[in-house]
């Protein structure tokens, strides 16, 4: 009889690490429909809702951020680790895993651990263009490593060996076909033929400076019946920012964006953080950008995530203490009038690998697993 495959993913914290993760997962299904895979986080970090959300069991370990602004904190770091390091690796057995995975983040840093303590192999994925600290110590106890930008492997022990496989992204984004799917998706936002629509998306848990300028763009646009905005605000600034936006009849809050492929087919530009699972979803779907990298970023990492498009010319970068509505306005407006300048910027958007990355990323864990398909060919190439 045939081993089940058993996959554990580390992965939480924020949805830069949870949903590539849960892109893996759905890879690993598509490739094998039978597949065990389970995450392992904290009770902190959004995968609480978001992983079981999602269908998939998750495994909570004690563990403490790798933050050196913890203080003292930070030097029970190494008796966390291995406390949870072990915890992991119950996990493991029990779920009799052939393979661990972190996709970053602190909660991930343990499953490596646990997967070293229990001689299982293990592969990392590192989605910023400079790690962050837990997959920096990760890389060290892996050979298999692997990175959604070329530029993170200088940063990573044994980076050189690194596979580049794109950062892994929902496959509803991978096969998105924005032409396509504009009419329905500007119906669904209630968007009137004719009107520009600005996206503006502070992450999975909202960003205040962001939607503050919104607001002030909001009012600005007030008269205008010819720009829309969506603002995405996170659960907890939703209602104060209804309550500024009652009497401006061009712009709509929300707390999420469930269908994140009608929120880019709808939108003509995106106003964003540079956390790098949007970065990379930029990138594959060639939605203009205007970024505002979050300035408090371990290593400024969203500032070097941000460059990846503005180096090719598919987004603006703009530091969060000059972001207002005044300094958005003056950026936003030109390009709304511009149609053939936001078709450069689509247009000079690098898809890499992301599209296929998750199914990249799967077939290198099945292949870690011993688990040959036909899946794993099609993809070694």
């Amino acid at each position: 009889m045939r081993t089940p495959l058993s996959v554990v993913i580390g992965a939480g914290g924020t949805g830069g690490h949870i949903y590539p993760g849960l892109a893996l997962a759905e890879a690993l299904r598509r490739a094998v429909p039978d597949a065990v895979i389970s995450f392992v986080g904290t009770t902190r970090g959004l995968e609480g809702k978001l992983i079981p959300g999602a269908g998939y069991h998750l495994h909570t370990v004690d563990m403490i951020p790798f933050d050196p602004s913890l203080g003292a904190k930070r030097y029970l770091l190494p008796a966390a680790l291995l406390k949870s390091g072990a915890q992991c690796r119950a996990i493991l057995k029990a779920q009799r895993a052939q393979v661990a995975v972190g996709m970053g983040g602190y909660p991930s840093a343990p499953v490596i651990v646990g997967a070293k303590m229990a001689g299982l192999p293990s592969l990392i994925h590192e989605s910023n263009a400079v790690p962050g600290r837990a997959n920096q110590f990760a890389a060290r106890l892996t050979s298999n490593i692997a990175v959604a930008f070329d530029r993170s492997r200088a940063h990573l022990a044994g980076g050189q060996d690194a596979v580049t496989t794109g950062m892994p992204i929902a496959a509803a984004l991978a096969a998105l076909d924005r032409t396509a799917l504009r009419t329905e998706a500007r119906r669904a936002f209630g968007v009137p033929p004719g009107a520009r629509l600005v996206l503006v998306n502070g992450g999975s848990l909202g960003a205040a400076r962001l939607t503050a300028a919104a607001i002030g763009l909001a009012e600005r646009w007030r008269e205008r019946a010819d720009v829309h905005l969506l603002i995405k605000t996170g659960p907890a600034q939703l209602a104060d920012t209804e309550r500024q936006l009652a009497a401006l009849p061009g712009a709509r809050a929300v707390p999420y964006l469930d269908r994140m492929d009608l929120a880019y087919a709808a939108a003509d530009l995106v106003v964003c953080r540079a956390g790098s699972a949007t970065v990379a979803e930029l990138a594959a779907t060639g939605v203009p950008a205007v970024l505002v990298p979050y300035p408090h970023a371990p290593g400024d990492h969203q500032t070097h995530n941000a460059r990846v498009l503005s180096d090719a010319g598919a987004g603006l970068l703009v530091p969060d203490a000059e972001t207002t509505a005044f300094r958005l306005a003056g950026l936003i407006e030109p390009l709304l009038a511009d149609p053939a300048r936001l078709a450069a910027m689509s247009g000079a958007a690098d898809p890499g690998n992301h599209a296929r990355a998750a199914d990249l990323l799967a077939a290198k864990v099945l292949e870690l697993a011993s688990y040959p398909t036909s899946y794993t060919r099609e993809y070694a190439a």
